[in-house]
């Protein structure tokens, strides 16, 4: 699926290349070009990723990795490092700041293709390609598909969405506001009492194939998707 990456590079050529790269994945690349855009553009919108240079005009990308990750908000954000440096001492640095991964300079776009899938497939799976079943419920997100038993599932784009996020995330509980800002986005100002609505959508069109029972309703607290 289509991931929003934030592109923290001030070298505009490289910069270039990556949105480039990133688009021709499929994925919709932010740029910025000082920790300060950076920041800004986060404290905005949510990406899904952040790729993020070392050396940076102002505060390094290390500031801006340990911001990151010291905002309750922003701290699950993955983050994978571009630098030129290469010695260990320093990508130890790097991971020991909170960085998901380290990639140093120069990199083909294979490799940084891979290690974005590589990331978001450990911490953001619902942003993936990848097939999800459980207890026979399947969807595929290449061709928006849902079947149950085999059974075709037709789904809203808002149900999809929350049952992608909930099968790739299966037996945690969720609140309504984290499936707010993981289905909907922190940027959208919905009341929470939306995904009721939509956990209602989504058991109705399960229901016939006997599937509404995976989603289930953690009394004070939100929803789950459990097989058991």
């Amino acid at each position: 699926m289509s991931a929003t990456i934030l592109v923290v590079e001030d070298e505009p050529a490289i910069q270039e290349l990556i949105a480039y790269n990133l688009r021709q994945a499929g994925h919709q690349p932010l740029c910025a070009d000082s920790a300060e855009q950076a920041l800004r553009l986060v404290s905005n919108a949510l990406p899904d990723l952040v790729l993020l240079d070392w050396m940076l005009p102002g505060a390094s990308g290390i500031e801006v990795a340990r911001r990151l990750r010291g905002d309750k908000r922003t701290r699950a954000i993955p983050i994978i490092m571009l630098t030129a440096r290469s010695e260990e001492q320093d990508k130890l640095l790097g991971l020991d700041t909170g960085a998901d991964d380290y990639i140093t300079k120069p990199f083909s776009p294979r490799e940084l293709n891979a290690r974005i899938k590589a990331v978001l497939r450990r911490r953001a799976p619902q942003m993936t390609d990848d097939v999800v079943e459980i207890s026979g419920l399947r969807l595929d997100p290449v061709g928006h598909r849902v079947t149950g038993n085999g059974e075709n599932i037709n789904l809203g784009p808002t149900e999809f969405r929350l049952l992608h996020f909930l099968l790739t995330h299966p037996q945690r509980v969720h609140s309504r506001a984290q499936l707010l800002d993981n289905v909907w986005g922190d940027h959208v100002f919905v009341e929470e009492r939306t995904v009721d609505v939509h956990i209602r959508r989504l058991r109705k069109a399960l229901e016939p194939e006997r599937m509404d029972r995976l989603i289930q309703t953690v009394r004070g607290t939100g929803y789950r998707l459990s097989a058991s």
